[in-house]
Protein backbone atom coordinates (compact mmCIF):
# COMPACT_ATOMS: atom_id res chain seq x y z
CA UNK A 1 0.00 0.00 0.00
CA UNK A 2 1.17 3.49 -0.74
CA UNK A 3 -0.35 6.59 0.78
CA UNK A 4 -0.24 10.21 -0.26
CA UNK A 5 -1.31 11.97 2.91
CA UNK A 6 -4.60 10.27 3.71
CA UNK A 7 -5.30 8.82 0.25
CA UNK A 8 -4.44 5.31 -0.83
CA UNK A 9 -2.63 5.81 -4.15
CA UNK A 10 -1.30 2.35 -5.04
CA UNK A 11 -2.86 -1.09 -4.90
CA UNK A 12 -2.08 -4.30 -6.73
CA UNK A 13 -4.26 -6.84 -8.49
CA UNK A 14 -3.78 -10.22 -6.95
CA UNK A 15 -3.69 -11.81 -3.55
CA UNK A 16 -1.29 -14.70 -3.12
CA UNK A 17 -1.01 -15.05 -6.87
CA UNK A 18 0.10 -18.27 -8.46
CA UNK A 19 -0.03 -18.51 -12.25
CA UNK A 20 -2.32 -15.44 -12.33
CA UNK A 21 -5.07 -17.01 -10.22
CA UNK A 22 -6.12 -15.85 -6.78
CA UNK A 23 -5.62 -18.50 -4.11
CA UNK A 24 -8.68 -19.58 -2.14
CA UNK A 25 -7.88 -20.19 1.50
CA UNK A 26 -9.18 -20.20 5.03
CA UNK A 27 -7.48 -18.27 7.83
CA UNK A 28 -6.88 -20.15 11.08
CA UNK A 29 -5.65 -19.49 14.61
CA UNK A 30 -2.03 -20.66 14.69
CA UNK A 31 -2.51 -22.16 18.18
CA UNK A 32 -5.73 -24.19 17.83
CA UNK A 33 -6.59 -24.07 14.09
CA UNK A 34 -10.00 -22.47 14.66
CA UNK A 35 -11.26 -20.88 11.40
CA UNK A 36 -11.14 -17.08 11.74
CA UNK A 37 -11.86 -15.97 8.17
CA UNK A 38 -11.23 -16.67 4.50
CA UNK A 39 -9.60 -15.16 1.43
CA UNK A 40 -12.93 -13.73 0.22
CA UNK A 41 -12.99 -11.30 3.14
CA UNK A 42 -9.26 -10.51 3.00
CA UNK A 43 -8.64 -7.28 1.15
CA UNK A 44 -4.96 -6.63 1.75
CA UNK A 45 -2.11 -6.39 4.17
CA UNK A 46 -1.02 -3.65 6.56
CA UNK A 47 1.06 -3.45 9.76
CA UNK A 48 2.16 -7.11 9.38
CA UNK A 49 -1.52 -8.09 9.43
CA UNK A 50 -4.07 -9.45 6.99
CA UNK A 51 -6.77 -6.82 6.53
CA UNK A 52 -10.24 -8.45 6.53
CA UNK A 53 -13.66 -6.92 5.99
CA UNK A 54 -15.27 -9.68 8.04
CA UNK A 55 -14.29 -12.59 10.28
CA UNK A 56 -16.08 -15.59 11.76
CA UNK A 57 -17.95 -15.58 15.07
CA UNK A 58 -14.89 -17.32 16.54
CA UNK A 59 -13.07 -13.97 16.59
CA UNK A 60 -13.87 -12.06 19.76
CA UNK A 61 -13.42 -8.27 19.80
CA UNK A 62 -12.30 -7.04 23.22
CA UNK A 63 -14.42 -4.35 24.87
CA UNK A 64 -11.26 -2.74 26.25
CA UNK A 65 -9.55 -0.15 24.07
CA UNK A 66 -5.85 0.53 24.19
CA UNK A 67 -3.67 3.33 22.92
CA UNK A 68 -0.55 2.57 20.88
CA UNK A 69 2.55 4.42 22.03
CA UNK A 70 5.26 3.16 19.68
CA UNK A 71 5.89 1.63 16.29
CA UNK A 72 3.39 1.59 13.45
CA UNK A 73 0.46 1.62 15.89
CA UNK A 74 1.63 4.82 17.62
CA UNK A 75 -1.26 7.23 18.22
CA UNK A 76 -3.84 4.53 17.36
CA UNK A 77 -6.71 3.50 19.57
CA UNK A 78 -7.58 -0.16 19.06
CA UNK A 79 -9.27 -3.22 20.51
CA UNK A 80 -7.63 -6.64 20.50
CA UNK A 81 -9.00 -9.66 18.67
CA UNK A 82 -8.92 -13.06 20.36
CA UNK A 83 -9.63 -16.59 19.22
CA UNK A 84 -12.79 -17.94 20.86
CA UNK A 85 -11.32 -21.46 20.69
CA UNK A 86 -8.15 -20.95 22.75
CA UNK A 87 -8.16 -17.30 23.84
CA UNK A 88 -4.98 -16.46 21.90
CA UNK A 89 -4.48 -12.91 20.65
CA UNK A 90 -4.95 -12.95 16.88
CA UNK A 91 -5.06 -9.28 15.92
CA UNK A 92 -6.75 -5.93 16.44
CA UNK A 93 -9.36 -3.48 15.20
CA UNK A 94 -8.24 0.14 14.87
CA UNK A 95 -10.89 2.63 16.00
CA UNK A 96 -8.89 5.83 15.67
CA UNK A 97 -5.66 6.33 13.75
CA UNK A 98 -3.47 8.94 12.11
CA UNK A 99 -3.76 9.46 8.34
CA UNK A 100 -1.42 6.62 7.21
CA UNK A 101 -3.69 4.01 8.83
CA UNK A 102 -7.02 5.71 8.15
CA UNK A 103 -7.83 3.27 5.33
CA UNK A 104 -7.92 0.30 7.74
CA UNK A 105 -10.04 1.83 10.51
CA UNK A 106 -12.84 -0.50 11.65
CA UNK A 107 -11.41 -3.42 9.68
CA UNK A 108 -10.14 -6.64 11.23
CA UNK A 109 -6.35 -6.86 11.29
CA UNK A 110 -5.33 -10.51 11.78
CA UNK A 111 -1.64 -10.57 12.74
CA UNK A 112 0.22 -12.74 10.25
CA UNK A 113 2.49 -14.15 12.97
CA UNK A 114 -0.58 -15.58 14.77
CA UNK A 115 -2.40 -16.96 11.71
CA UNK A 116 -2.02 -20.01 9.50
CA UNK A 117 -3.68 -20.47 6.13
CA UNK A 118 -5.19 -23.58 4.62
CA UNK A 119 -4.74 -23.23 0.85
CA UNK A 120 -7.63 -25.12 -0.70
CA UNK A 121 -6.24 -26.14 -4.10
CA UNK A 122 -2.93 -27.26 -2.57
CA UNK A 123 -4.59 -28.91 0.43
CA UNK A 124 -1.84 -27.57 2.66
CA UNK A 125 -1.50 -25.45 5.77
CA UNK A 126 1.13 -22.68 5.74
CA UNK A 127 2.04 -19.83 8.07
CA UNK A 128 0.44 -16.56 6.97
CA UNK A 129 3.80 -14.83 7.39
CA UNK A 130 5.04 -16.72 4.30
CA UNK A 131 2.30 -15.24 2.06
CA UNK A 132 1.62 -11.83 0.58
CA UNK A 133 -1.89 -10.38 0.65
CA UNK A 134 -2.00 -7.54 -1.88
CA UNK A 135 -4.96 -5.20 -2.09
CA UNK A 136 -7.65 -5.78 -4.71
CA UNK A 137 -8.37 -2.68 -6.80
CA UNK A 138 -11.46 -0.97 -5.40
CA UNK A 139 -12.62 0.25 -8.82
CA UNK A 140 -12.57 -3.31 -10.20
CA UNK A 141 -14.55 -4.65 -7.23
CA UNK A 142 -17.06 -1.82 -7.54
CA UNK A 143 -17.49 -2.47 -11.28
CA UNK A 144 -18.07 -6.20 -10.63
CA UNK A 145 -20.62 -5.39 -7.93
CA UNK A 146 -22.39 -2.88 -10.17
CA UNK A 147 -22.58 -5.44 -13.01
CA UNK A 148 -23.96 -8.02 -10.60
CA UNK A 149 -26.68 -5.63 -9.36
CA UNK A 150 -27.59 -4.56 -12.88
CA UNK A 151 -27.95 -8.22 -13.93
CA UNK A 152 -30.17 -8.87 -10.89
CA UNK A 153 -32.28 -5.80 -11.73
CA UNK A 154 -32.69 -7.05 -15.32
CA UNK A 155 -33.85 -10.46 -14.05
CA UNK A 156 -36.30 -8.87 -11.62
CA UNK A 157 -37.67 -6.55 -14.34
CA UNK A 158 -38.11 -9.53 -16.67
CA UNK A 159 -39.95 -11.52 -13.97
CA UNK A 160 -42.12 -8.49 -13.16
CA UNK A 161 -43.14 -8.05 -16.80
CA UNK A 162 -43.92 -11.77 -17.12
CA UNK A 163 -46.11 -11.61 -14.00
CA UNK A 164 -47.87 -8.49 -15.32
CA UNK A 165 -48.54 -10.32 -18.64
CA UNK A 166 -50.00 -13.33 -16.79
CA UNK A 167 -52.23 -11.15 -14.63
CA UNK A 168 -53.42 -9.26 -17.71
CA UNK A 169 -54.23 -12.50 -19.56
CA UNK A 170 -56.19 -13.88 -16.56
CA UNK A 171 -58.28 -10.70 -16.19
Amino acid sequence: MEFNGTLLIARTDEMCAEDGHTQRMTLHCLQCSTVLGDSFSACGECVDSIVCLSVTDDVVVSDAMKSGHKGEMARCISSSLKCRGCGSAVGSVIHSAPAPLAAVRSMFLLQKKNISCYILNRRSMVKASTLTFDMKPVRESMNETQQHFEAQLDRISHIKSRLADRIASVS
